[in-house]
């Protein structure tokens, strides 16, 4: 049901970098480029990624609450996706680990302030 998803950012630049070696962690490469409008994913047929300026002009912000969940293939994706963002210097907002019964997941915040999560279910 989801085609892609986007934050924004102020340095787009910046962004694109840090974006450009996490999603390769997942095999996405950009998939689409723009004057301010990137989109990475593996195929059309797959959720997509973007980050761009926001189209009316702002600064982008953060929203309380909003966050972006990235599903990944083993526990061992989701620790190794958290690391890889903690070492292109996202921040922590939660290590890796099971969160209930059935989901394990790692929180980090982006370059910009946006929330992801990294996750995978466990069982079932």
């Amino acid at each position: 049901m989801i085609g892609y998803t986007t934050v924004g950012s102020n340095d787009l630049n910046k962004a694109w970098a840090f974006y450009d070696e996490l999603l390769a962690e997942l095999g996405a490469t950009r998939f689409m480029e723009l004057e301010s409008f990137v989109l990475w994913g593996n195929s059309p047929e797959n959720p997509m990624f973007a980050v761009t300026k926001p189209f009316n002009g702002e600064a982008a912000t953060v929203g309380n609450g909003t966050m972006v969940a990235l599903q990944m293939k083993d526990t061992d994706q989701v620790a190794s996706f958290y690391h890889k963002a903690l070492s292109l210097g996202a921040s922590d907002e939660g290590a890796p680990g099971p969160r209930g019964d059935d989901f394990y997941a790692g929180y980090f915040r982006d370059l910009d302030g946006n929330k992801l999560c990294a996750f995978t279910i466990t069982s079932g």
